[in-house]
């Protein structure tokens, strides 16, 4: 009997607004998929590509997030341990032992094992870390289409001067994560 592995990896730890989101999947080891490799390496386009083809060929993955309000009361971190959780947790078929990407791991039912850099190394953990950052583009594109004097189609949430400058001409958000320095900083002196 195979072992079955999940990759286990998330997006948008590092931005000002809107949720982290992570993903767990289970390849097919007899359905390879070409050019898997850390989120981050890929161009959109082909992120875009891969999202299509990891969701139409794996034996099954998940999505899941943990929102802007939980962040704040938990912190990044936690947040983003929580968002793992709940991706493994959606998982249709149980696997056996869950690879995450990074240095913790969130608690699991089974065995999981936390590796630096995974999302290069594993390509279980490459394929999660595809479907959670275009979904959390994707996200961002809504946002934008919401609110789009802030920019979120161009920086994605992440603290560049166009986002910052955004937030202190017309203000912070609902979806704006309250605890996070740039936004904290304008709501303390907004009060002034």
């Amino acid at each position: 009997m195979n072992l079955l592995i999940a990759g286990v990896d998330e997006a948008g730890r590092g931005p000002l607004a809107g949720s982290v989101v992570a993903a767990a999947v289970i390849l097919d080891p007899s359905k390879p998929i070409d050019g898997l490799r850390d989120s981050k390496k890929l161009t959109e386009k082909k992120r875009e590509l891969l999202f299509d083809e990891i969701k139409a060929h794996a034996l099954c993955y998940a999505i899941a997030e943990a929102d802007h309000e939980e962040i704040d009361s938990l912190n990044i971190l936690q947040a983003s341990l929580l968002a793992m959780k709940r991706a493994v947790e959606a998982l249709v078929i149980q696997p056996h032992k869950a690879l995450i990407d990074g240095n913790k791991c969130p608690v699991l039912s089974i065995p999981s094992q936390a590796i630096i850099g995974g999302d290069n190394l594993e390509v279980c953990i490459s394929a999660a870390s595809i479907l959670a950052k275009v979904t959390r583009d994707r996200q961002m594109l809504l946002l934008h289409e919401q609110y789009p004097e802030y920019g979120f189609a161009t920086h994605k949430g992440y603290p560049t001067k166009l986002h910052c400058d955004a937030i202190a001409k017309y203000g912070v958000l609902p979806i704006h994560r309250k605890t996070f320095g740039p936004v904290k900083r304008y709501l303390a002196e907004s009060l002034l």
